[in-house]
């Protein structure tokens, strides 16, 4: 290792530790949700809510082929973004972090659909219609916010303390030097220092999880064509798909917190 004085390109010098001595350790009250006082404490998650979202979906589904009908469509909905916005408390005597209000609920996710469909084999004549089983997967996207009313909390949500950072300088006096009086001099704080004190908190962030969903949906073809004379009547392909949906899924809102149990 180099020393500190000779030429180097590290832009940290760690030829001496930054520990100095021993680090000194205090007891500090974590931050409990309100109970009873003599109760044990556990750091455990708690259902803070849980809600039914509605919204409606509208697609245009484009089969990769003519299809002769559709068989099945199996779907699955999974949720890519669930985020509690909530604001935010600054650290202080008499702050308190449980406050209660009306709160949105960003979510974002898609609709899987595997859409298990029958297509006309080329090889159909006469008053026959042979087809092959295929299948298509596509996903059907959606976002949207929904407000959670305060009185819809089963728990209040423990909102995240603000990180703090404040300069400070000290009081420096210099002599002015050739052309002031002997008497005068320079005084102001000294720009070679700098001087911080900061704080962060690592809060823990409200999280979701999907309990179930249920799904209506209408599925119209929109440009359905018979199919050559010779065949049953009524028989037709068709390639494009209009599709109506109305969803709704119930997810729960959880955050880890501090709580005092009685049962122990």
């Amino acid at each position: 290792m180099k020393n500190s004085n000779s030429s180097s390109t590290n832009c940290v010098n760690i030829s001496k530790s930054a520990t100095v001595e021993q680090c000194e350790a205090n007891f500090q009250a974590p931050i409990v949700a309100p109970s009873a006082a003599a109760d044990p404490i556990l750091n455990v998650p708690v259902i803070l809510s849980q809600v039914n979202v509605s919204s409606n979906l509208v697609a245009n589904i484009q089969l990769p082929e003519p299809v002769l009908e559709i068989k099945d469509i199996k779907k699955r909905v999974a949720i890519t973004q669930c985020r509690l916005m909530t604001p935010t408390v600054s650290p202080g005597p008499g702050v308190d972090p449980f406050a209660t209000g009306d709160y949105q609920l960003y979510i974002e996710g898609h609709v899987r659909k595997n859409i298990q469909y029958a297509a006309p084999a080329p090889y159909s004549s006469g008053e026959c219609v042979s087809s092959t089983m295929k299948s298509f997967t596509t996903e059907i996207p959606f976002k949207c916010v929904a407000t959670i009313d305060a009185a819809d909390f089963i728990r209040p949500v423990q909102l995240p303390l603000t990180n703090t950072r404040s300069e400070f300088d000290f009081f420096r006096t210099q002599n002015l030097g050739h052309g002031f009086p002997e008497k005068d001099q320079f005084m102001s704080s000294d720009l070679s220092q700098f001087h911080q004190v900061s704080t962060q908190f690592y809060n823990n962030l409200p999280y979701c999880e999907l309990v179930s969903h249920s799904i209506i949906e209408w599925d119209e073809a929109t440009d359905r064509t018979p199919l050559e004379q010779g065949v049953p009547y009524g028989e037709g392909t068709f390639q494009n798909m209009l599709e109506k949906m109305f969803l709704q899924f119930t997810v729960k809102i959880l955050q880890v917190q501090h709580i005092r149990v009685d049962a122990l």
